[in-house]
């Protein structure tokens, strides 16, 4: 096999497609992942998936040394042909999947904040042992440990932003700080709000807040918010959120919101129908309905439906 095609950078690492001339069935893509890159490896699956349909491959080769466990279990979820790889020096490794653990609960001293949480005007949104809080799908406040031990209510939009504030406002009781930072957050992440920070992050979150007020707006009966299979990443990171839905024929689905060019979308949505046995429905803005985004979710093994908002 000739390994003389240039490679190419790619924001995931990088990419090169390697033609056989014994195999007439095609060529295959090989993709190797930067760990330090500016994407996290368990969301690199899509991104390289992308890559290689667009370069005609026949496959792709996906090569990573971090979280290839995961990468390896949404992969087998496609119809289309991946294989993950770990490098063991000049030696390239199969890889079995990792299944899917089970979310730790949070600790009770974590979660007696949420009635704090909720008196403050926000929702109150338990993720992998995290208890937040969110105003229209951002996140406002946090319960986390002090160097003492004793867990506390920070009260801010990201750590860094709940480090200021609390230097700032350290003497002002959290759940009126909270209130204040709630009621400031909502007015700009409504619908006619002007462009604002505060409603350029978490759009995806900020859709998943609009259906559970209103499912009718995705042909469903009703909606609440649902703990993701795998933790998220960072508040800048655009990634999907998960709901657990009614449709008008009463059965239980799977609502995946996203919003934005989410190559990753695909693979998140793998993990969903591992987790949950049911139908999964896919909601995106009108604007962000692209065809490369619905010809990675056509090859997962078991159909979605998407459904376009707005």
């Amino acid at each position: 096999m000739p390994v003389d095609a240039p490679s190419v950078p790619l924001p995931i690492g990088a990419g090169r497609v390697i033609d056989d001339p014994d195999d007439r069935s095609g060529a295959d893509a090989w993709v190797l992942v930067d760990a330090d890159g500016s994407t996290r490896p368990g969301r690199a699956l899509g991104p390289a998936m992308a890559w290689a349909r667009r370069q005609e491959a026949t496959g792709l080769h996906l090569i990573s040394a971090a979280e290839a466990g995961s990468l390896a279990r949404r992969a087998s979820r496609f119809a289309w042909p991946v294989d993950v790889w770990f490098p063991e020096g000049r030696d390239l490794l199969p890889v079995v999947e990792e299944p899917l653990a089970s979310p730790p609960p949070p600790r009770p001293e974590h979660r007696a904040f949420g009635d704090e949480i909720l008196s403050a005007g926000a929702d109150l949104v338990v993720e992998h042992g995290i208890v937040t809080g969110e105003v229209h799908g951002l996140e406002v406040c946090r319960v986390v440990d002090g160097a003492d031990g004793v867990a506390r209510l920070d009260v801010g939009v990201g750590a860094q932003d709940r480090d200021a504030f609390g230097l700032l406002h350290g003497d002002q009781p959290p759940i009126d700080a909270l209130a204040k930072v709630a009621a400031t957050v909502a007015a700009h992440r409504t619908a006619d709000a002007a462009q604002h920070p505060l409603n350029r992050v978490a759009r995806e979150r900020l859709l998943r807040w609009q259906l559970i007020e209103n499912p009718t707006m995705a042909g469903l009966d009703q909606l609440a918010i649902a703990e993701p299979p795998v933790a998220r990443g960072g508040l800048k990171e655009t990634e999907p959120c998960f709901a657990v839905g009614r449709d008008a024929d009463g059965r239980t689905v799977s609502v995946v919101v996203s919003s934005g060019v989410d190559l990753d979308l695909a693979p998140y949505v793998a993990d969903i129908q591992i987790a949950h046995d049911q139908p999964v429905l896919v909601v995106l803005p009108s604007r962000d309905v692209l065809p490369i985004t619905t010809e990675l979710l056509s090859l997962l093994r078991q159909p979605v439906e998407v459904r376009a908002i707005g």
